[in-house]
């Protein structure tokens, strides 16, 4: 099985970074990437990004996105939150994207990602042949 691991290293109530890796069986990284999420807001659906913990994840068809995407689950009162393509914190619901670099790509003094589409291609090859994985989600910010 494979381990994917976000450690968040900054958190607002408007946006969370961090850094994304994929570990082999073997708990080799071969995957690396910032990563984007909405700011902590009590975990609330829609608005806040999910709260620290081991998660189990699985690759399924999303019908809003029309392809297959990872679902993180066992979310307490949350639901479709996931792994997929965005630059920007307003741009998810509860859910994890994942970029390139960090960059004030809209100029409104917070931190983006970039290349989120290539990034999210990379992130799948990692994952691949693989139907099920864990995610660790470990809040490493003083803010």
């Amino acid at each position: 099985m494979r381990t994917i691991i976000v450690n968040r290293d900054w958190q607002d109530e408007n946006q969370t970074l961090g850094v994304c890796y994929v570990k082999d069986e073997f708990g080799n990284i071969i995957f690396k990437s910032e990563c984007i999420e909405r700011g902590w807001r009590n975990n609330q659906s829609r608005v806040s990004c999910i709260p620290p913990g081991t998660y189990p994840v699985k690759l399924e068809y999303s019908p809003r996105f029309r392809k297959k995407l990872w679902e993180i689950y066992d979310v307490p009162g949350r639901s479709e939150c996931k792994f997929h393509a965005a630059n920007y914190a307003r741009q998810l619901n509860g859910c994890i994207a994942l970029g390139n670099n960090r960059k004030d790509i809209d100029n409104d003094g917070y931190y983006d990602v970039t290349s989120s589409r290539d990034t999210m291609k990379k992130f799948h090859e990692a994952l691949q042949g693989f139907n099920l994985a864990r995610l660790e989600v470990v809040d490493l910010h003083d803010n």
